[in-house]
């Protein structure tokens, strides 16, 4: 299993842009299918996008869809979750993991090894 550690989140403003990092500091990402996810307290855990292993195929969320990019870096075992024109409803702690099987999908469940997240606020 790898173990994954996000970074880059923050404090910004409405229409702001911010990149978040997910490293895997143990283990290899280059032939996983890896997810983006975001959570508020009370709420469930909302699936932001996922990337497959060699980055051909992505797939985003609908509230997040057309503003926010994942892409990756395999040689440097690290994805990427660029996110632009925040808005105040973005605001909550990003998580990434590492898929479960070759397609996996918006379900949570369907993915492990979750860092420990890193929270963006964005608020005027």
């Amino acid at each position: 299993q790898v173990k994954l550690v996000e970074s880059g989140g923050g404090s910004v403003q409405p229409g702001d842009s911010l990149r978040l990092s997910c490293v895997a500091s143990e283990g290899t990402i280059k032939t996983i299918y890896m997810g983006w996810f975001r959570q508020v307290p009370g709420k469930e855990r909302e699936f932001v996008g996922n990337i497959a292993w060699n980055g051909d195929a992505t797939a985003y969320g609908d509230s997040v869809r057309g503003r926010f990019i994942i892409y990756r870096d395999n040689f440097l075992n690290t994805v990427y979750l660029q996110m632009k024109n925040l808005r105040p409803e973005d605001t909550a702690k990003y998580y990434c993991a590492a898929g479960k099987f070759y397609y996996p999908g918006k379900d949570p469940q369907e993915y492990v090894s979750w860092g420990r997240g890193t929270q963006v606020t964005v608020s005027s």
